[in-house]
């Protein structure tokens, strides 16, 4: 089983136990990845504070991954409510964007 489809199983039953009154709608998954979009662009800011030299807090590597990971959680949860494949919809973008742009390289 591939990996997106292990996170959307896992995401259908942690889902269930986060939400058993299932109150949690589309306004709310969208401004849950709003949120976390923004906590990966803090994690940037602060990595790029860094390497240049600035004054301020900073972020490691692993926050920022773990932000991403974040985002990719809520985007599946978002996909999640219409049933999305997005795997299969990851390849078709990707590969139409490739043969746009007259690149080899498909997945």
């Amino acid at each position: 089983m591939s990996f997106m489809k292990q996170l959307r199983e896992a995401n259908i039953l942690r889902d269930r136990l986060w939400d058993p009154e299932n109150k949690v709608d589309l306004g709310f998954r969208s401004t849950e990845f709003g949120g976390e979009a923004g906590e990966v662009q803090n994690k940037l800011k602060k990595i790029m504070r860094e390497r240049l030299g600035i004054r301020g807090t900073r972020a490691s590597v692993q926050q920022l991954a773990d932000e991403l990971a974040d985002v990719i959680i809520c985007v599946d949860l978002i996909a999640m409510e219409f049933d999305l494949d997005l795997e299969r919809a990851t390849r078709r973008k990707f590969n139409e964007t490739s043969h746009d742009q007259g690149f080899d390289v498909l997945l």
